[in-house]
């Protein structure tokens, strides 16, 4: 007998489920279903060559084989990443815990005010820390918020600039490479130029429209950049800081001397290494650049009874909402690991910070005065934690790399011959004693140190020392036990829908299974502790499971090659137009800039094609929810000779797989474009069909939705790129660990690495078999929830027989005439019954888009049913006029706890309609924590951190 089979696990319906289901469909099979949904001509003629499947167990096996195969060492590398003690109470609490890591981004806050709390107090550490009054609530990484923090200054020049063509971004030399290499990808797509020199010798007269220095800078040291941002500020060139967030708990932060914006990484507060990521980037800048501002914002509104509650602010800055003209393309950013750099904040508090970065300030003073007396020169006139060493000239850089190696430690090793130690908070006596004799053997010393003890010694000068205080609010005071931070942890997560509670049906989110065993690999020391710069001997399992993933992933879309160094699928859009566009460069057609985009297409795709620097051109959607063909060939025919690339989500934003794709393709490649496809949905594609089947050149993927990476209240995500064989040459370099530095748009050379290890598991725990029958089921349970709701709401969009494909869009239109409510009282309704919102109109206004994946199970289906057939039961008593449009269930929906309990009741339907309104509700109650938020006070009146209540 065959050990268990992991799909049985992952899919939610049962063999015997089938039949009922079928037959609620019209079809005698599965396949019978499949074949009347995806065309014949794009259909896969054979299986996937994928690895065979392997059992929970094989797979546990096999990971920590992988995993044991990296070698650990103690990394003195620095350059933005450093070895960290995740608190076990948060690793084990939040990390390791389904309600925070399965959650969805907070666009619904009634159901979401933990995940919004917790970053709120990372917006606060942020804003406290940088001494900047506005905080974003993560971005994708230090290197891209760099660039945009670049993009927002350049969208900031005043008029006279504009004019005047002011094009020039100044970078200090003294950057992290990883940074300036992704700030030359990205400004070089704007047709924006850098700069690179000594901020020291910055020339105001050369018209900067920007400046970048970093904080304390690559080489350690600490600089006193207040004359210059004086200087900067007198030319109306605006200065964006890199800063270290531990080195800000004793420097004087960026804002108290006149930085308009501050960025960084928050790994160091408690995030592993993971080999580059994931971990939060922050961003912080003046209140007056609010609305240029990227990313998504944590405000603190009211609800329609006047209680403090939290929303995700501004959104009509985001790509979901301006499109082409948004502020970013920035969608998935990194929340699960900026609650978790909250959650360090909170339980360290502020005197617990500070004594921590005095503890690593005064290691790295210790370690400067003992290697001073070996002969080593320290070149940092100042410093946080971060030496670099002149070497005496009897002594070479290899002979003390062999010897640090011998001891399992790698330093930073500079090109000119220096060598770099970046400490951090796990370096204690013994660290330090094996670090000190790699130098004193290499000295030919026989000195032997005692490390004991290691006595505060703060080398930094008066002027350089922050005075103002930070994090005074009582969540930064209160929880610094285990048993206080535990409970203020659960207080939080009962507030949130997850994934823990019920079936999250967003439409295009694709919110499936993440399974503990694809997860619990993630704890190993060595996927957690390696440094991203490495070197290559040392990350032998990483390479394995990285190679043998992009090589599987390229089997899955039928292209040659992978690189999975974007961070994002917005990160993944803008690749894979920055490879169309070195291909078109690269055979003379440069000039190339148009993008025709489907008037459907999720937002991201023109914010991304602008960002690349392209211009996107809409094209039209016939009455069946299909691109219309005859406007694709008039805009393609207009477009003809700078027409680049077309961008298509397959199947459609709108769910349906349209008949046509392949004469789209067509189209675009004999006019002499490129065709992208957005795998948003591509879990309606595995197995089955593929983007090189259809006819694409390139696709971003999320694994974050198909492949089984949690979405974790926000991100961390995936979206890395698949080429065809003539794009391969252009796909994202590295400066640092590739031999190309061209194109990179990550810091790190394979992005997130740390999570690659859930998607890897996902294939081969599911293998072909698995993956194409999660495929069918998906497509199988958005068919059956299309004919159980259809003569309730109706379906907008059908394919060409009459089947939606993985999704499906809910007609509410006609409700709300005969009624008054909208898909927005359904979407509030639906929480009362313990649900979380499907995707709210979009694509289409006045519709509820939803998704049910593979993993749920009828039962879980049949409830969601149920509770929409109930909904759709209510607002008929409305349109009867049983009940009045200003106070019946829907428009009041949902009702928090705090007014279903109260003494007095002041609506006309009774508490027990409102809160238990079928059985199974009370059987497992949510219970709402604040009644609907006011979205518009929130914007009006921005608070956007604790320290402003």
């Amino acid at each position: 007998m065959e050990m268990e089979h992991f799909k049985t696990r992952h899919i939610g319906i049962k063999p015997e489920d089938l039949g009922n289901m079928l037959q609620t469909v019209g079809v005698s099979s599965v396949d019978e279903l499949i074949d009347q949904t995806i065309p014949a001509d794009i259909r896969l003629k054979k299986p996937l060559s994928l690895p065979k499947a392997q059992s929970e167990m094989e797979y546990a096996e096999e990971i920590g084989r992988i995993a044991s195969a990296n070698r650990v060492f103690t990394s003195y590398i620095g350059m933005g990443w450093y070895d960290t003690i995740t608190p076990a109470a948060i690793y084990r609490n939040v990390f390791e815990n389904p309600v925070w890591y399965t959650s969805y981004t907070p666009y619904q806050a009634e159901i979401s005010q933990g995940r919004l709390e917790a970053l709120l107090n990372f917006q606060t550490a942020v804003s406290e820390l940088t001494g900047l009054p506005l905080a974003n609530c993560s971005l994708l990484d230090e290197a891209t918020a760099a660039a945009e923090a670049a993009t927002m200054m350049y969208g900031l020049r005043s008029r006279d600039q504009v004019k005047n063509n002011t094009e020039i971004l100044f970078v200090d030399q003294y950057i992290f490479p990883q940074t300036l290499g992704v700030l030359r990808t990205r400004m070089g797509m704007a047709g924006i130029e850098i700069e690179v020199g000594d901020y020291k010798c910055f020339d105001a007269e050369k018209k900067y429209f920007g400046a970048i220095v970093q904080y304390p800078n690559s080489n350690g040291n600490v600089e006193d950049y207040r004359s210059f941002v004086e200087k900067a500020h007198a030319s109306d060139c605006k200065v964006a800081v890199a800063a270290d967030l531990m080195s800000l708990v004793l420097l004087t932060p960026p804002g108290e001397w006149g930085a308009d914006i501050a960025f960084g990484s928050s790994q160091r507060f408690g995030i592993p290494m993971f080999f580059g990521g994931p971990s939060a980037a922050f961003f912080a800048t003046r209140d007056e650049y609010k609305r240029s501002m990227p990313g998504r914002i944590i405000g603190i509104s009211k609800d329609v009874y006047g209680k403090d509650a939290l929303r995700m602010a501004l959104q009509t800055r985001e790509q979901h909402i301006k499109r082409e003209k948004a502020t970013s393309n920035i969608c998935t950013a990194q929340a699960l690991l900026a609650t978790m750099a909250s959650f360090y904040a909170v339980y360290h508090g502020p005197e617990g910070l500070k004594k921590i970065a005095k503890r690593i300030h005064s290691v790295t003073s210790l370690v400067a005065d003992e290697l001073k007396e070996l002969g080593f020169k320290q070149l940092n006139s100042s410093y946080f934690d971060t030496l670099k060493l002149q070497l005496p000239e009897n002594i070479t850089q290899g002979g003390v790399k062999d010897l640090a190696e011998m001891r399992n430690i790698n330093l930073r090793y500079f090109d000119t011959g220096e060598i770099g130690i970046s400490i951090d908070e796990t370096t204690d006596g013994y660290r330090v004693h094996e670090l000190l004799a790699v130098f004193a053997m290499a000295a030919g010393s026989s000195k032997v140190f005692m490390i004991d003890e290691m006595p505060e010694k703060i080398t930094l000068k008066g002027d350089q020392l922050r005075t103002s205080d930070f994090l005074s609010h009582p969540n930064f005071n209160n929880y610094h036990s285990e048993t206080e931070l535990m409970r203020y942890i659960k207080r939080l997560e009962r507030k949130d829908i997850s994934l823990a509670h019920s079936m999250i049906s967003l439409g295009s989110c694709t919110m499936k299974l993440n399974a503990a065993s694809e997860l619990l690999p993630l704890g190993h020391p060595g996927f957690q502790k390696i440094h991203p710069f490495a070197p290559e001997d040392q990350v032998q399992g990483y390479q394995e499971m990285i190679h043998e993933l992009e090589s599987m992933l390229a089997e899955i879309t039928g292209f040659t090659a992978t690189s999975l160094q974007p961070n994002s699928g917005a990160a993944g859009e803008f690749s894979g137009l920055l490879v169309i566009a070195s291909y078109l460069k690269s055979i003379g057609q440069g000039h190339r800039k148009t993008v025709l985009i489907p008037a459907s297409a999720h937002g991201t795709n023109p914010a991304s094609a602008v960002q690349a620097g392209f211009n996107p051109v809409t094209v039209a959607t016939d009455m069946k929810g299909n691109v219309d063909m005859e406007d694709l060939r008039k805009k393609v025919e207009t477009h003809r000779d700078d027409l680049a690339a077309y961008m298509i989500t397959y199947p459609s934003t709108h769910g349906i797989f349209e008949v046509e794709i392949r004469e789209m393709c067509n189209i675009i490649h004999e006019a002499g474009g490129q065709v992208y496809m957005d795998g948003a949905n591509m879990n309606a594609q595995v197995g089955l069909t593929n983007p090189g089947t259809i006819g694409a050149d390139v696709c971003h993927l999320n694994l974050h939705k198909t492949f089984a990476i949690p979405h974790g209240g926000g991100g961390p995500g995936v979206g890395p790129i698949c080429v065809a064989e003539h794009l391969v040459p252009f796909l994202p370099g590295h400066p640092v660990m590739f031999e190309s530095g061209v194109n990179a748009v990550s810091a790190a050379p394979y992005g997130s690495a740390g999570v690659l290890a859930i998607t890897y598991g996902y294939i081969k725990m599911m293998g072909t078999d698995g993956l194409t029958e999660a495929t069918k089921i998906a497509i199988l349970n958005a068919n059956y929830l299309a004919e159980k709701l259809n003569d309730s709401y109706g379906i907008v969009y059908r394919g060409a027989n009459g089947r939606v494909g993985h999704e499906l869009i809910l007609e509410c239109r006609g409700l709300k005439s005969v009624s008054g409510i909208t898909e927005t009282d359904i979407a509030k309704r639906l929480m009362d019954y313990g649900f979380h919102a499907p995707t709210l109109s979009f694509p289409v206004h006045g519709t509820l888009m939803i998704e049910p994946t593979e993993s749920e199970s009828l039962a879980e289906l049949n409830r969601f049913v149920d509770a929409m057939q109930q909904i759709h039961a209510e607002i008929i008593e409305v349109s009867r006029g049983e009940y009045t449009a200003e106070d019946n269930v829907l428009v009041n929906a949902p009702h928090p706890e705090y007014e279903s309990v109260a003494d007095e009741w002041k609506h006309a339907y009774p508490r027990s309609k409102a809160v238990y309104p079928l059985p199974f509700v009370a059987e497992n109650k949510f219970w709402v924590n604040v009644a609907r938020v006011d979205n518009a006070f929130g914007d009006r009146n921005l608070v956007a951190c604790l320290c402003s209540m």
